[in-house]
């Protein structure tokens, strides 16, 4: 039997490949959502008032293309090269945006600098283990610092760690993983990494019955 193959970067190639493609003056009007609908919740006002930013995985790169277009120093962290390439096509004309290519817990590993503010908008804190990721976020912000993070609200009865297939099920063994709970067990683990003022909530959908999504914030 051969063995499993798994890809992380390729997985996220082929997710950025079929993103559709946006006008800079449409990507901006709704660069920064919480939520996976267009216009809908809270949006960069969660972050305070931060003069530098680090998005964890930061997919088209709008939201970091916001931040630096209102004079925040603003990084975005993403493990696609394609999703990099394409954001600096897009945005490499604002002073103050920078896209980067690596994984997120070696670059927080790696690096030694500090962000008033570290967030993830259905990204990388979706994708990777909390256990590893937590304590680094928090050693790279700066005091008083935001963690802000969302993602689609966990199924009912079906938490921590699940699996995702590329392709439709079809093709070569690639997969992600991905992290899922409910607000009080996330606003518990934050704790548990050195958090301080917690909170974590369910934002409803638009349309009440459809999927929401779990925004969480924590301070260093």
């Amino acid at each position: 039997m051969p063995a499993a193959i798994t890809d992380h970067a390729a997985y996220w190639d082929h997710y950025a490949a079929g993103m559709p493609a946006r006008t800079p003056e449409e990507a901006l009007k709704t660069a920064f959502c919480w939520t996976q609908y267009e216009g809908h919740g809270p949006g960069d006002e969660l972050l305070g008032d931060p003069a530098t930013a680090l998005e964890l995985g930061f997919g088209r790169g709008n939201a970091v293309a916001a931040l630096a277009s209102k004079g925040v120093d603003a990084t975005g962290i993403d493990l696609s090269q394609v999703q990099v390439d394409n954001a600096w096509a897009m945005w490499g004309h604002l002073p103050g945006a920078t896209y980067l290519q690596a994984d997120v817990t070696e670059f927080l590993t790696a690096t030694d600098r500090r962000w008033d503010a570290i967030y993830s908008i259905f990204g990388a804190a979706w994708f990777t283990d909390p256990e590893q990721l937590f304590p680094r976020v928090r050693a790279r912000l700066a005091p008083g610092g935001r963690f802000v993070f969302s993602h689609a609200q966990a199924v009912p009865g079906s938490y921590g760690v699940q699996g995702m297939y590329a392709g439709g099920f079809t093709g070569p063994q690639t997969w992600v993983y991905r992290w899922a709970y409910e607000p009080e067990t996330w606003a518990d683990m934050l704790r548990t990494h050195g958090f301080r003022d917690v909170r974590a909530w369910h934002e409803p959908a638009p349309t009440a019955g459809y999927v929401g999504t779990l925004i969480a914030i924590a301070h260093r």
